[in-house]
Parts: C-alpha cells; structure tokens; sequence
C-alpha cells in the first residue's frame, strides 16, 4: 500500500507524511553522504593507487571517468523518476554505487579500476539528481530550505572529512578501504529508503502538451532509450574534450578538435532525436519556460565560477601563502561551513522580497568578493583568503538555494525530476568548462611570465624550495599568484554573467504553484 499525500499539498506534488520524514531524511543524508564523500576522498590515495596498480598517465581517469558518468545521465535519471518514481530510481542508484563501490575494490589494474568507477557514476548520478527531487517532495515550499540545508551540511562535511579519512585509510590500512566503507553506510540507506520512502500511487504519463494533467491508467509507457542514448553519447564526448583538453593533448590538436566535432555532430543528432520522441528524456519545455531556461543558465554560471575557489585556492594557499595541505584545506573549507546556514536562512529573505531578487542579492556580493581577492597582498595573511572565502560561502548560500527551491516549486510533481535534473546537469557541465577554460587562463599566465609551464608543475617545484634560488622562488610565487588572480577575475565574470541572466531572462515573480488542495491552476506569487 502506498501512503497518502502530506495534507495541504496538491498542485505541487505528493509528499511523504510528516510521522515518516524523519527516517527517509536520514537515508536521504546517507546516499547523499555517498556521492560527495566520494569526489574528495580518493584524491589522497592516489599515490598509493598508482604505486599498487600503476597507470600514473591515466589516473586523472579515476575522477574524470566518474564525472563523466555522474553528469550525462542526471537528464536521464530525472526523466526516469517522473515516469516511474523516486524510489525505484534512487534505489536503482544506490545498488550501482555500491556494485562500483565493491568492484573498485576488487581492481587489479589502473584500467578495470577506471572503469569501475564508472559504473559509480552510473549510480552517482542517480544519487544526486533524485536526491534534489525527493527533499523537494517531502516539504512544502516554506520548509524545504530545512532539508537543503542538511544536504548541503553533508557536502560541507563531505568536503572537509574526505581528504583527511582518505589519506588515513590509505596510510594506516589500505586504498581499497576507501570503496569498501560505502558498503554499510550504502546498505544502511538503502534499507531505510525500502522500508520507509514510500510513493503514492502512480498514473501513467502526461500526455504531450498536457501539464499538470495525469494520464489515464494503464497507458503504456514509452521510454526514449534513442534520447538518453544520444545524450549519454553526446556528453561523452563534450566532457572528455573539456576534461583532457590542454591536459592529456594540446588543445588544437586533433584528439580535442574531433572530440568537439563529434560532440556537435551528436548534438544535431540528439535535437532531431528528442523533438520526435513521444516522452524525451529533454523536454522542449525544460528550455521554452523562461523560469527553467534561466535558472539551468545562472545555475551553470554558478558551476563556471566554483572552480576558482576549489580547484585553484589550494594551491593558492601551499604555493604563494606557504601552509601546509591541511591549513590550506581549512582557508576551503570556511566556505563550505558558511554556505549551508546561509541557505538554512535564506527563506527569511525570499519569501519577503521573492526569489530572483533574492539570488541577485547572493550573486552581486559574490561578485564583489571575486573581484576583492585579485586586490590582496602578496604573499598577505591566511586569514584574508579565508575571510573572502567565508563570504562567499554566505554569499553562494542566498545565491544558489533560493532558485532551486524557486524553480522546483513551479513545476508540478510529474515534471519535478526533469527539471531538477537539468539544473544539477548545467551546473555540472558549467564545472566542467570553468576546469578547462581556467585551466588554460592560469597556464597562459604562467607561460607569458615564466616562458612556459603549467600550474601544477610549479606547485610541486615550489614544494621543494630548497631546490630553488631565493629569486626564483620568490618569482615562481609571484606568478603563481597572477595566475589565481587572473582566474578569480574570471570567475568574477560568470558572476556578472549569472547576475545578467537573472536580471533579464528570469521573471520578477517566480509562477509558484499553489499548495492548497485540489488547486489545479498556478499563480504569480511573490516568491
């Protein structure tokens, strides 16, 4: 038998009953504990991987592989969760992870390990996508910040405890420990989700062209295995492209200019395929209705400017301020200890002054404080970095909530996976360009100041400062420093741009559905 709606809530979707949130909240903690513990805690084990399984050339494999994965089937996975449900795609999800989990274990070479982080992935995304879905099922729209701000505290945690337990298990028992531990906490939450998530009964889909009109029982159902095959092939190539470009091989050389060809050509593909299917898996709407187009766009500017804070601050911090991994993993982390409590309050805000310009308000200081870090001194305190990185976290917190909770709370319960999935999609997609294109400004610095050399060359020569002249150290710093400053300004740009989409693609009232039972119609509400 499946449990009734939450009383009070009709247009917008069913919820679980308030007696069974507890436990399903926990589940929910759990699995997403398992996909963000996993992108920070095999990066101090690598080379203990390497020197076990070899493959040194490869290894950047070991998180590209699983990204690739988790981005290019979250469109899929959210299609999949408005069609038969939540709960069989979230469980879905959390066997793969734990079947990859298992196999990366087992790996006895730097290939099957690659390739069983793979089928990771294949369940990461799952993870996420319907993770975002089902917390927007289970609360109103005045309580949901309550549970994204627990899932955002578990990536804050995930971000600060995932390197240290990473090294500590490599160092003191074995690498493999690091896949095995998601066993019992997988196993954990899966039990919980099968005892306690439970679904209203389903109708079949929506009609094309139909909003918010369920479809007649017993219709079959139709799924675009063409679409999610197209997408899944045209992800792959976009992302391999913009992962290995200037990394693996130049970036006008052929592998990259065939990647991005390909990538095109099956994008062409992917647009002729989705418009004739009955149910794509990328509805034409997800683009057509100015609330989602913006939001994907702000949300994957978002993703585009991440990147400076965490891929370039702590080398930052090692190379030009001299801390230590752990130090400079703290002047990160502030950021992520701030984030979640702004968001947690950020629902005071927005339901006064509405959304949009709530998140106007998040995106112009995060902007501001951009712009700031290029202005600290050389080689300056610590304590500076850190402090911007604190604000920023506040900053992103009023930013990135308020237009997922906004966006979610405009689409009734049949379209909420796809919608949901295409934020989480673009902002993935977003990181993955801000990795190439930052990438190839830091190094561009480097190269016009130094004659040539990448990033992480010189942060490991300046791990070694004996090895260098007091001039050339002091030199190597200094470049160092231009690069993430040159970056940060680029940053400060996707943050203009995400602050130029809000403010004339996105509308000054979100069209919120209503909550009250049996509404049928959306109206313009100040949220």
């Amino acid at each position: 038998m499946t449990e009734p709606y939450v009383k009070g809530v009709a247009t917008a979707g069913p919820t679980t009953p308030a007696p069974r949130r507890g436990p399903v909240v926990v589940a929910l903690m759990l699995g997403m504990g398992l996909a963000a513990i996993d992108g920070t805690i095999v990066s101090t084990a690598v080379p203990q991987i390497v020197g076990d399984l070899g493959g040194l050339s490869v290894f950047s494999w070991l998180f590209s592989g699983y990204l690739l994965a988790v981005t290019v089937t979250l469109p899929v996975y959210g299609k999949l969760s408005d069609t038969f449900g939540r709960k069989p795609v979230l469980i879905t999800g959390v066997v793969l992870f734990l079947i990859g989990s298992l196999l990366c274990a087992g790996a006895w070479n730097m290939a099957s390990l690659i390739a069983f982080r793979v089928v990771q992935g294949l369940g990461g995304g799952a993870l996420q996508g319907t993770i975002q879905t089902i917390a927007a099922d289970l609360y109103p729209l005045k309580e949901r910040p309550k549970i994204q701000a627990k899932l955002s505290s578990v990536w804050a945690a995930s971000s600060v405890a995932g390197p240290a337990a990473g090294g500590l298990l490599a160092g003191y028992a074995d690498w493999r420990w690091i896949f095995l531990i998601n066993l019992p906490v997988g196993f954990v939450a899966l039990w919980m989700i099968v005892r306690h998530l439970h679904e209203p009964e389903r109708s079949a889909p929506r009609a094309p062209g139909t909003p918010g009109t369920p479809g007649t029982p017993g219709t079959r159902v139709r799924i675009d295995w063409a679409g999610a095959l197209a997408i899944f092939a045209t992800g792959a190539l976009l992302l391999t492209a913009l992962v290995q470009g200037g990394v693996a091989w130049p970036w006008l050389s052929a592998p990259s200019l065939g990647l991005l060809a390909g990538a095109a050509v099956l994008g062409a593909v992917t647009v002729y395929v989705e418009r004739r299917a009955a149910e794509p898996i990328i509805p034409g709407w997800v683009w057509r209705r100015r609330t989602i187009s913006a939001v994907n766009l702000a949300l994957g500017a978002l993703g585009l400017l991440m990147v400076a804070p965490t891929v370039f601050l702590p080398t930052y911090a090692q190379s030009v301020l001299g801390l230590g991994p752990i130090a400079a993993g703290f002047v990160l982390s502030v950021m992520t200890l701030s984030w979640p409590i702004s968001a947690a309050f950020s629902n005071r805000i927005y339901g006064r002054i509405g959304f949009r310009l709530t998140a106007v308000i998040g995106i112009s200081l995060a902007l501001l404080l951009l712009l700031a870090f290029p202005f600290l001194p050389f080689p300056g305190e610590p304590w500076q970095p850190a402090l911007i990185m604190l604000l920023l976290g506040a900053a992103l917190g009023l930013f990135q909530l308020p237009l997922i909770v906004g966006v979610q709370s405009t689409v009734p319960y049949e379209e909420r996976g796809t919608t949901t999935a295409s934020v989480l999609f673009c902002r993935q997609v977003g990181q993955s360009v801000g990795a190439a294109v930052f990438g190839a400004v830091a190094n561009g610095v480097l190269a016009a100041r130094l004659g040539g050399g990448d990033l992480d060359t010189l942060a490991r020569a300046l791990d070694d400062p004996g090895s260098l002249t007091a001039g050339a150290l002091d030199g190597l710093r200094h470049a160092v420093d231009a690069a993430v400053d040159y970056v940060f300004i680029g940053a400060a740009g996707a943050a203009a741009l995400a602050l130029v989409v809000l403010l004339t693609l996105a509308p000054r009232r979100f069209p919120v559905l209503k909550e009250a039972a049996g509404a049928d119609r959306s109206e313009e509400a100040n949220a």
